[in-house]
């Protein structure tokens, strides 16, 4: 997966097609990226243990830098979409109260990297979940790209360009898992608001 730091930035891919094609579609770019290697899985490992002593302020830096690059993200959180001093947000307690949550959520990643199935079920549920929050799919790579500018200074000469390109695949990884579940959770929403009749007949459709 050797993309430049942006390619963690996928562009929206939800344009007028219909839900089976968008539900298609997440299930295949899930299936499509690839899980970290061995190795990769290791240093992602060993470099965690240092990082997760500065947590709170990584979690800081990564949405300021957010906001700073994607100014439309601030529109999700209902705190912050009028905040124009983004230097104000670096001694927000409610930033980083969330930054730290997602930071938890990355090192509850790591920790399930030898447990695929677990991880896998945490990112797509945590897919749904932003449904609720009204969060897009394409924001949930802006978040990886900016971790992994957060955290280079802080891993200083440990810092490698294999080191960079295995974090790009838990994120790219953990992102197709939340877009499926985003997705899952649209379809099922969607089917809620249709009248009896115009459900589907399950018994047609199956196989």
């Amino acid at each position: 997966m050797g993309c430049a730091l942006s390619g963690l930035e996928a562009k929206a891919e939800f344009g007028e097609r219909t839900t089976e094609e968008d539900a298609a579609a997440a299930a295949a770019a899930a299936a499509a990226a690839a899980c970290p290697s061995e190795d990769q899985i290791q240093m992602i490992k060993d470099s965690w243990k240092v990082i997760r002593d500065d947590i709170a302020k990584v979690g800081i830096i990564m949405f300021v830098r957010l906001f700073e690059t994607h100014p439309e993200c601030k529109d999700v959180f209902f705190l912050f979409r009028d905040v124009e001093d983004l230097e104000r947000l670096r001694t927000s307690r409610e930033l980083r109260a969330h930054g730290l949550r997602v930071m938890s959520f990355i090192e509850k990643s790591v920790a399930r990297l030898d447990q695929l199935e677990r991880l896998e079920a945490l990112a797509v549920e945590l897919g749904k979940s932003h449904y609720h929050y009204n969060a897009p799919p394409q924001y949930y790579s802006y978040v990886g790209a900016e971790f992994i500018c957060a955290v280079q200074p802080i891993l200083k000469e440990r810092w490698t360009v294999e080191l960079e390109e295995a974090w790009k695949t838990l994120f790219q990884f953990v992102s197709s898992l939340m877009k499926q579940g985003y997705q899952e959770e649209s379809d099922r929403q969607h089917y809620l608001t249709l009248s009896p009749k115009e459900r589907p007949d399950k018994r047609n459709t199956a196989l």
